[in-house]
């Protein structure tokens, strides 16, 4: 019941006459209207004082004259240009349609339409939407000081803004509160209190770009238009989703957002740090011209100078003028002297990211963040990005082998094997030191140290196809590639794709599919739409695999690499998960698995040609595991979050138990590593006659076209 925000054109919530206190009545009155409950419209004395003093007289001090029910009328209907007779003919007419309304409405329910009218400051409409904005709170609930400020800024909506000047604001609300006094609405003494304290705002502003969730509430707008299509397809009137007053309650929890979000900045902020520190005065983003140039090419005003006729030199020319240019920052937005090439190579520089937090047993989306700052960065890396996902992929193909015959107990040669049906790849692992081709790992050992070479020997003992098939079980609908690298995450999911399949370890072996909205309500409170939960059918593995997954996953953060959840972060909760580093350091990922919550975090840059400097960054244990750290403290730092921070794994049966009992590494015998050097000699001999022949060849080749 938190609000997150809100789709509008104007900024306006309505409230009835009961909701207003009585306070906020009295100082309306004694400031605009004094003489409201005695007049039916028009206030002849007043007006007789604006005639003479303002429209004679030119004195701007003498006050409007225009009773609350004509402002209501202007708030309604706004005035009209008349040229030099503008003002008095709205006046006039303002006159006559006051008094029709007072005719029409009894004066409670002319005061209720005026506050659901009247302009507040920052283009903000109504009381309700004034109280939400400035004070965080409800028309209900509003004290004197509030009431009075907020009535203090329809002099002058502007000059009176308690966010942009707060002791003018002050000095306003006392004004008023000194009005009601003037008129018998206010006890002395309770003015002598109120004038002593300051003026705290709690400013909450629910503008597009700003405030919680940004990205989670574009999401839910996008996925509303198309709700609301389905839903207005057999009423006469169509739902508006920006003027009809339609609440919509989602599934995001209010706290765990903060705890993403807080995390998100914290720890992008340092990986920034480190990300621009490691290139240096060489990074990319300064030296390398094609990667500068091919996103001039991109830009709009580019495209618009080539079409005017211009060419690139004097194009380049134009883009060199300095401007006062507004930038994103992590310690605050702040302006910069910026030409539009130096502009582009500061935001070329940010790396970006996506987290999201999921309940495996409804698909409800917990927490969303799409990215470092939703009005800089208007892309969504949670639902709209596809990367490669690296070794997150690597428990779906494990799984697969499992539930396909092949014991965890498996071992496996660390050895590098080249794959010549694929142009000769050759899979290595991460680590720059020698691998001892003679060492075995087990399957659930080469998992928990994310082993490249061993997971392609997995993937092809199982089977691609099976892999894939196991894929899709889990939930994902995404293309897969039919080669041994998938093994290693070539694949491209977005981050929420991946979570899904990872919902299954938790949930009975069924993938959970991601929601975002509960249910909508009309103005009136009568439901017209409630989220349906869909069984998805048969499970994707057995209870057996499932099982020896989670134990397999939780050495990955036990003793594997995700261990610094554990070391660096102190994080003690029952845990699984799995890190992913992609070629080159382009992309790294983090999937964090518990009873009641699977996490996921990416982290890179946007173009996938910059990529992390050095491994020991890049890698998703360092890059993208933190925000997952972070978020966890920040749940574990909070009771309301007991069911999720102590939720504990069932204890694997028996079967389970024995079908992961065996030593985690072994080292082929004497006579099997004489017999394996002898083939690997000869391997290596046919391979030289290969090369050699190929050499020939080529010469031929070369003397032939010569000839």
């Amino acid at each position: 019941d938190q609000l997150l925000g809100k789709y509008y054109i104007f900024d306006r919530e309505g409230v009835s006459y009961e909701e207003l206190p009585t306070h906020l009545v009295n100082a309306l009155i004694a400031t605009e209207d004094a003489r409201f409950y005695r007049h039916s419209g028009i206030d002849l004395r007043s007006f007789a004082r604006v005639f003479f003093k303002t429209l004679l007289l030119q004195n701007e001090s003498s006050g409007g004259g225009s009773t609350i029910t004509q402002q209501l009328v202007k708030n309604l209907y706004g005035r009209k240009d008349y040229g030099l007779m503008s003002l008095p003919v709205n006046k006039v007419r303002e006159m006559i349609v006051a008094r029709r309304i007072e005719d029409l409405y009894n004066k409670e329910q002319i005061i209720a339409l005026y506050f659901n009218t009247v302009p507040f400051s920052d283009n903000t409409y109504g009381i309700e939407s004034a109280s939400r904005k400035f004070f965080n709170t409800t028309t209900t609930k509003l004290d004197l000081s509030q009431s009075a400020t907020l009535i203090g800024t329809l002099k002058a909506s502007h000059s009176y803004n308690p966010r942009l000047f707060p002791e003018r604001s002050k000095r306003r609300r006392d004004i008023v509160l000194n009005q009601m006094v003037k008129y018998d609405l206010l006890p002395k003494d309770s003015l002598e209190k109120v004038v002593q304290l300051p003026l705290v705002t709690d400013y909450h502003p629910f503008e597009h770009d700003e405030g919680i969730a940004p990205y989670f509430r574009e999401k839910i707008r996008i996925d509303m238009l198309k709700l609301l299509d389905s839903l207005n397809a057999e009423k006469e009137e169509p739902y508006d989703l920006y003027k009809d007053g339609l609440r919509i309650y989602t599934t995001l929890d209010f706290g765990l957002q903060q705890f993403a979000e807080q995390s998100v900045h914290n720890h992008m902020k340092k990986l920034q740090n480190q990300f621009e520190r490691s290139y240096g005065k060489n990074a990319p983003w300064l030296k390398d011209e094609k990667l500068i140039l091919a996103h001039l090419k991109e830009l709009p005003d580019y495209k618009m100078m080539i079409a005017k006729g211009l060419d690139e030199a004097q194009i380049l020319d134009s883009m060199r003028v300095t401007y006062q240019t507004p930038v994103f920052s992590y310690e605050g937005d702040t302006i910069l002297p910026l030409n539009t090439i130096d502009s582009l190579k500061y935001y070329l520089k940010f790396l970006n990211t996506g987290f999201v937090a999921m309940d495996p047993h409804t698909g409800a989306i917990k927490s969303y963040v799409g990215g470092i700052d939703f009005e800089h960065f208007k892309y969504d890396h949670v639902s709209s990005s596809k990367r490669q996902v690296g070794s997150t992929f690597k428990p779906i193909v494990y799984a697969a082998a499992i539930e396909n015959g092949i014991s965890p107990c498996s071992y496996f040669s660390l050895e590098a094997v080249s794959y010549e049906e694929h142009d000769g790849w050759t899979p290595t692992n991460a680590s720059n030191e020698e691998t001892d081709p003679y060492m075995n790992y087990s399957m659930a050992n080469a998992l928990t140290h994310s082993i490249n070479t061993i997971s392609v020997k997995v993937l092809e003992e199982v089977g691609i196809e099976k892999a894939i098939e196991q894929a899709r079980q889990m939930g994902i609908e995404s293309q897969l590639p039919e080669v041994p690298s998938l093994a290693l995450g070539t694949a491209e999911l977005s981050l929420i794709e991946l979570t899904k399949a990872y919902t299954a370890f938790v949930n009975n072996g069924k993938h959970a599919n991601p929601y975002f909205i509960e249910r909508i309500e009309d103005k009136n409170g009568n439901i017209i739409y409630r989220h349906n939960q869909i069984d998805n059918g048969r499970e994707a593995f057995s209870e057996n695999t499932r099982e020896a997954m989670i134990e397999m996953l939780k050495s990955v953060v036990n003793e594997g690499t995700a261990q610094r959840i554990r070391t660096v972060y102190g994080i003690n909760n029952d845990l699984a998960g799995k890190t992913g580093t992609t070629q080159n350091n382009k992309d790294g990922w983090f999937v964090g698995v518990t009873p009641n919550l699977v996490m996921a975090s990416w982290v890179g840059n946007d173009d996938h040609r910059i990529g992390f400097r050095t491994t020991s960054i890049g890698q998703g244990a360092n890059s993208a595991l933190p925000i997952v750290a972070e978020f966890i403290q920040g749940y574990n730092s909070d009771e309301n979050y007991k069911s999720i921070s102590q939720a504990l794994f069932s204890v694997p049966n028996e079967d389970v138990i024995a079908m992961l009992d065996c030593d985690p590494e072994k080292r082929d015998g004497f006579f099997k590593r004489l017999f394996s050097s002898k083939d690997r000699d000869d391997q290596e001999e046919a391979g030289k006659k290969k090369e050699k022949k190929g050499i020939f060849s080529f010469l031929k080749r070369k003397k032939k076209d010569k000839n």
